[in-house]
Protein backbone atom coordinates (compact mmCIF):
# COMPACT_ATOMS: atom_id res chain seq x y z
CA UNK A 1 0.00 0.00 0.00
CA UNK A 2 1.16 3.26 -0.75
CA UNK A 3 2.23 5.91 1.95
CA UNK A 4 0.11 8.97 1.36
CA UNK A 5 1.94 11.95 0.81
CA UNK A 6 1.50 15.08 3.84
CA UNK A 7 -0.38 18.04 2.94
CA UNK A 8 1.59 21.09 2.51
CA UNK A 9 -0.25 23.45 3.80
CA UNK A 10 -0.18 26.08 6.67
CA UNK A 11 -2.13 25.70 9.39
CA UNK A 12 -5.98 27.49 9.38
CA UNK A 13 -4.33 29.70 12.23
CA UNK A 14 -1.87 31.61 9.89
CA UNK A 15 -4.74 32.29 7.71
CA UNK A 16 -6.07 35.22 8.87
CA UNK A 17 -2.56 36.72 9.28
CA UNK A 18 -1.68 35.57 5.94
CA UNK A 19 -4.77 37.66 4.28
CA UNK A 20 -3.76 40.65 5.56
CA UNK A 21 -0.36 40.78 4.09
CA UNK A 22 -1.88 39.47 0.92
CA UNK A 23 -0.62 35.88 0.80
CA UNK A 24 -2.91 33.10 -0.54
CA UNK A 25 -2.59 30.32 2.02
CA UNK A 26 -4.59 27.41 0.73
CA UNK A 27 -7.31 26.26 3.25
CA UNK A 28 -8.11 22.59 3.94
CA UNK A 29 -11.25 22.52 1.47
CA UNK A 30 -8.57 23.62 -0.87
CA UNK A 31 -5.01 21.73 0.11
CA UNK A 32 -3.94 18.77 -2.31
CA UNK A 33 -1.56 16.07 -1.20
CA UNK A 34 0.01 17.21 -4.19
CA UNK A 35 2.95 20.82 -3.70
CA UNK A 36 1.15 23.61 -4.75
CA UNK A 37 2.64 24.86 -8.16
CA UNK A 38 4.42 28.63 -7.83
CA UNK A 39 2.22 31.54 -8.22
CA UNK A 40 2.22 33.67 -11.58
CA UNK A 41 2.76 37.07 -11.14
CA UNK A 42 -0.70 37.80 -11.99
CA UNK A 43 -2.12 35.39 -8.31
CA UNK A 44 -5.10 37.21 -7.00
CA UNK A 45 -4.22 38.53 -3.82
CA UNK A 46 -6.21 39.85 -0.92
CA UNK A 47 -7.70 42.85 -2.35
CA UNK A 48 -7.90 41.33 -6.26
CA UNK A 49 -11.10 40.65 -6.93
CA UNK A 50 -12.51 44.23 -5.27
CA UNK A 51 -9.28 46.95 -4.88
CA UNK A 52 -7.60 45.99 -8.39
CA UNK A 53 -10.30 44.22 -9.92
CA UNK A 54 -10.05 46.92 -12.89
CA UNK A 55 -6.04 46.70 -12.98
CA UNK A 56 -5.95 42.88 -13.18
CA UNK A 57 -4.62 41.73 -16.82
CA UNK A 58 -3.58 44.75 -18.02
CA UNK A 59 0.15 45.69 -18.86
CA UNK A 60 1.87 49.53 -19.87
CA UNK A 61 0.02 52.58 -19.76
CA UNK A 62 -2.84 50.71 -19.51
CA UNK A 63 -2.21 49.10 -16.79
CA UNK A 64 -0.41 52.73 -15.51
CA UNK A 65 -3.70 54.68 -15.94
CA UNK A 66 -6.38 51.61 -14.36
CA UNK A 67 -3.84 51.99 -11.08
CA UNK A 68 -3.75 56.09 -11.44
CA UNK A 69 -8.17 55.74 -11.77
CA UNK A 70 -7.87 53.26 -8.06
CA UNK A 71 -5.34 54.88 -6.46
CA UNK A 72 -6.91 58.62 -7.07
CA UNK A 73 -9.84 58.08 -4.76
CA UNK A 74 -8.13 58.48 -1.42
CA UNK A 75 -9.05 61.05 1.55
CA UNK A 76 -6.39 63.84 1.80
CA UNK A 77 -4.71 65.09 4.64
CA UNK A 78 -3.48 68.83 6.08
CA UNK A 79 0.28 68.93 6.51
CA UNK A 80 -0.34 69.28 10.30
CA UNK A 81 -2.28 66.05 10.40
CA UNK A 82 0.93 64.49 8.67
CA UNK A 83 2.61 64.29 12.25
CA UNK A 84 0.21 62.55 13.30
CA UNK A 85 0.00 60.13 10.71
CA UNK A 86 3.34 58.70 10.71
CA UNK A 87 3.02 58.64 14.47
CA UNK A 88 1.03 55.69 13.28
CA UNK A 89 2.05 54.21 9.86
CA UNK A 90 5.84 54.26 11.13
CA UNK A 91 5.38 53.19 14.78
CA UNK A 92 8.53 51.00 15.86
CA UNK A 93 6.85 47.79 16.31
CA UNK A 94 9.08 47.02 19.05
CA UNK A 95 8.22 50.60 21.14
CA UNK A 96 4.89 51.76 20.77
CA UNK A 97 6.68 54.89 21.53
CA UNK A 98 8.82 55.80 18.80
CA UNK A 99 8.33 55.93 15.08
CA UNK A 100 11.08 53.96 12.78
CA UNK A 101 13.11 56.32 11.11
CA UNK A 102 13.38 55.95 7.11
CA UNK A 103 17.20 56.25 6.55
CA UNK A 104 18.79 55.62 9.57
CA UNK A 105 16.65 53.00 10.74
CA UNK A 106 17.13 54.45 14.38
CA UNK A 107 13.77 54.12 16.72
CA UNK A 108 12.95 57.59 17.88
CA UNK A 109 10.68 58.94 20.73
CA UNK A 110 7.54 60.21 18.55
CA UNK A 111 7.40 63.08 20.67
CA UNK A 112 10.45 64.20 19.04
CA UNK A 113 8.83 65.47 16.10
CA UNK A 114 10.36 68.92 15.05
CA UNK A 115 12.97 70.68 12.96
CA UNK A 116 16.10 70.62 15.66
CA UNK A 117 19.12 68.68 15.89
CA UNK A 118 18.04 65.06 17.03
CA UNK A 119 14.60 66.28 16.11
CA UNK A 120 12.93 63.65 13.54
CA UNK A 121 10.51 65.46 10.87
CA UNK A 122 8.86 64.75 7.15
CA UNK A 123 10.80 63.38 4.54
CA UNK A 124 9.47 63.63 1.12
CA UNK A 125 10.84 60.95 -0.46
CA UNK A 126 9.64 62.23 -3.71
CA UNK A 127 11.36 65.38 -2.95
CA UNK A 128 8.98 68.40 -3.15
CA UNK A 129 10.99 70.52 -5.49
CA UNK A 130 11.40 68.20 -7.97
CA UNK A 131 7.72 69.43 -9.06
CA UNK A 132 7.56 72.45 -6.63
CA UNK A 133 4.37 71.33 -5.42
CA UNK A 134 5.60 72.41 -1.55
CA UNK A 135 3.42 70.80 1.30
CA UNK A 136 -0.10 71.63 -0.38
CA UNK A 137 -2.53 68.97 0.31
CA UNK A 138 -1.99 66.43 -2.50
CA UNK A 139 1.38 65.25 -3.16
CA UNK A 140 3.30 67.52 -0.75
CA UNK A 141 0.57 65.62 2.24
CA UNK A 142 0.67 62.33 0.88
CA UNK A 143 1.80 59.50 3.30
CA UNK A 144 2.45 56.78 1.22
CA UNK A 145 5.64 59.32 0.20
CA UNK A 146 5.82 60.85 3.49
CA UNK A 147 8.31 59.60 6.10
CA UNK A 148 9.94 60.27 9.55
CA UNK A 149 13.69 61.26 8.90
CA UNK A 150 16.40 62.95 11.08
CA UNK A 151 16.48 66.27 10.44
CA UNK A 152 20.32 66.18 10.15
CA UNK A 153 19.86 63.25 7.73
CA UNK A 154 16.90 64.70 5.98
CA UNK A 155 19.13 68.04 4.67
CA UNK A 156 21.92 65.97 3.78
CA UNK A 157 19.72 63.87 1.18
CA UNK A 158 17.99 67.73 0.39
CA UNK A 159 16.11 67.37 -3.47
CA UNK A 160 18.83 64.53 -4.67
CA UNK A 161 17.43 61.80 -7.00
CA UNK A 162 18.71 58.30 -6.00
CA UNK A 163 21.19 56.63 -7.05
CA UNK A 164 24.05 53.93 -6.14
CA UNK A 165 27.25 55.14 -4.74
CA UNK A 166 29.11 57.99 -3.05
CA UNK A 167 30.34 58.03 0.81
CA UNK A 168 28.90 57.52 4.24
CA UNK A 169 26.03 59.39 5.61
CA UNK A 170 27.06 60.58 9.03
CA UNK A 171 24.10 59.41 11.10
CA UNK A 172 22.68 56.78 9.00
CA UNK A 173 24.70 53.52 8.44
CA UNK A 174 24.18 52.23 5.29
CA UNK A 175 23.28 55.17 3.28
CA UNK A 176 25.70 56.91 0.60
CA UNK A 177 25.46 60.54 -0.88
CA UNK A 178 27.63 62.63 -3.48
CA UNK A 179 26.95 65.47 -4.87
CA UNK A 180 23.45 64.71 -7.11
CA UNK A 181 22.37 61.05 -5.78
CA UNK A 182 21.57 59.54 -2.26
CA UNK A 183 21.67 55.55 -1.86
CA UNK A 184 19.49 54.34 0.91
CA UNK A 185 20.35 51.45 3.53
CA UNK A 186 19.48 48.14 1.50
CA UNK A 187 16.62 47.55 3.88
CA UNK A 188 14.63 50.58 2.12
CA UNK A 189 15.76 50.26 -0.74
CA UNK A 190 12.50 48.91 -2.14
CA UNK A 191 10.85 50.70 -0.10
CA UNK A 192 11.86 54.14 -1.60
CA UNK A 193 11.13 52.58 -4.92
CA UNK A 194 7.80 51.99 -4.51
CA UNK A 195 7.26 54.95 -3.23
CA UNK A 196 8.58 57.05 -5.74
CA UNK A 197 6.57 54.77 -8.18
CA UNK A 198 3.45 55.58 -6.23
CA UNK A 199 3.67 59.13 -6.62
CA UNK A 200 3.97 58.86 -10.41
CA UNK A 201 1.48 56.73 -10.86
CA UNK A 202 -1.09 58.93 -8.62
CA UNK A 203 -0.09 62.73 -9.84
CA UNK A 204 -0.36 63.00 -13.60
CA UNK A 205 -0.49 66.39 -14.20
CA UNK A 206 -4.52 66.77 -12.73
CA UNK A 207 -6.11 68.76 -10.42
CA UNK A 208 -3.32 71.40 -11.05
CA UNK A 209 -0.56 69.44 -9.49
CA UNK A 210 2.40 68.47 -11.69
CA UNK A 211 2.47 65.05 -14.05
CA UNK A 212 5.65 63.60 -11.83
CA UNK A 213 7.53 60.83 -13.67
CA UNK A 214 10.64 59.07 -12.84
CA UNK A 215 13.35 59.36 -15.89
CA UNK A 216 16.99 57.77 -15.66
CA UNK A 217 18.85 60.87 -15.09
CA UNK A 218 20.14 62.46 -11.34
CA UNK A 219 20.44 66.33 -10.77
CA UNK A 220 17.28 66.54 -12.19
CA UNK A 221 16.76 69.38 -9.97
CA UNK A 222 13.22 71.38 -10.25
CA UNK A 223 11.90 69.55 -12.91
CA UNK A 224 8.77 66.82 -12.26
CA UNK A 225 11.13 64.20 -12.53
CA UNK A 226 13.19 62.10 -10.53
CA UNK A 227 15.70 59.26 -10.61
CA UNK A 228 17.34 57.11 -11.60
CA UNK A 229 14.29 54.83 -12.94
CA UNK A 230 16.87 51.65 -13.44
CA UNK A 231 18.14 51.76 -10.03
CA UNK A 232 14.51 52.22 -8.86
CA UNK A 233 13.44 49.27 -10.64
CA UNK A 234 16.60 47.40 -9.13
CA UNK A 235 16.01 48.04 -5.88
CA UNK A 236 12.69 46.90 -6.18
CA UNK A 237 13.53 43.45 -6.84
CA UNK A 238 16.58 43.50 -4.55
CA UNK A 239 14.40 44.56 -1.59
CA UNK A 240 10.60 43.22 -1.79
CA UNK A 241 8.37 44.26 0.86
CA UNK A 242 8.59 43.03 4.32
CA UNK A 243 6.08 43.16 6.76
CA UNK A 244 6.93 47.16 8.20
CA UNK A 245 6.08 48.23 4.63
CA UNK A 246 3.05 46.03 4.40
CA UNK A 247 1.59 46.63 7.55
CA UNK A 248 1.90 50.86 6.88
CA UNK A 249 0.55 50.10 3.89
CA UNK A 250 -2.67 48.72 5.65
CA UNK A 251 -2.86 51.39 7.99
CA UNK A 252 -2.59 54.48 5.58
CA UNK A 253 -5.74 52.35 4.01
CA UNK A 254 -7.82 51.53 6.59
CA UNK A 255 -7.05 54.93 8.91
CA UNK A 256 -6.11 57.49 6.72
CA UNK A 257 -6.41 58.13 3.13
CA UNK A 258 -8.37 54.47 2.28
CA UNK A 259 -5.75 54.46 -0.53
CA UNK A 260 -3.00 51.94 -1.16
CA UNK A 261 0.43 51.69 -3.06
CA UNK A 262 0.23 49.31 -5.62
CA UNK A 263 3.64 48.19 -5.65
CA UNK A 264 3.62 46.95 -2.33
CA UNK A 265 0.53 44.68 -2.85
CA UNK A 266 2.19 43.27 -6.15
CA UNK A 267 5.69 44.40 -7.16
CA UNK A 268 6.05 42.94 -10.13
CA UNK A 269 3.71 45.72 -11.58
CA UNK A 270 6.82 47.81 -11.70
CA UNK A 271 8.47 46.15 -14.61
CA UNK A 272 4.73 45.37 -16.49
CA UNK A 273 4.59 49.38 -16.40
CA UNK A 274 8.39 50.72 -16.89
Amino acid sequence: MPVPRVRRWKPLALTAAAVLVGITVPTAATATASPAPAAAPSAVGAYDDTYYQDALGKTGPELKSALHTIVSDQTKLSYSQVWDALKATDEDPANSANVILLYSGASRSKSANGGDQGDWNREHVWAKSHGDFGTATGPGTDIHHLRPADVTVNSIRGNKDFDNGGSAVAGAPGSLTDGDSFEPRDEVKGDVARMILYMAVRYDGESGFPDLEPNDEVDNGSAPAIGRLSVLKQWNDEDPPDAFEKKRNQVIFDTYQHNRNPFIDHPEWVPAIW
